[in-house]
């Protein structure tokens, strides 16, 4: 029996060495995944879909009202990060 599997037998949590790859907050993503959240979200946005966060009655570009709520955390879109193909 392995070290994990008998940690997990015994109901004791295992401890992982890796960091959490989730991130937390906008400036935790990469600037593809940026730019590609950013991009969905404005064709959302242009297509009709709901705007999430209160914005002047002035302002209609989709890449703006995205990227104002991007700032603010409020896109609803997630990002599932693979390991490399290496």
């Amino acid at each position: 029996m392995t070290a994990a599997a008998s940690l997990a037998a015994s109901g004791k949590s295992v401890v992982s060495d890796r960091p959490s790859r989730s991130p937390r907050s906008p400036e935790e993503y990469t600037r593809f995944e940026r730019a590609r959240i950013l991009g969905a979200r404005a064709l959302q946005v242009s297509l009709g879909a709901p705007i999430l966060i209160e914005i002047p009655p002035s302002l209609v570009d989709p890449v703006e009202i995205a990227e104002r709520e991007f700032a603010a955390g409020r896109i609803p879109i997630t990002v599932r990060r693979t390991r490399g193909l290496a």
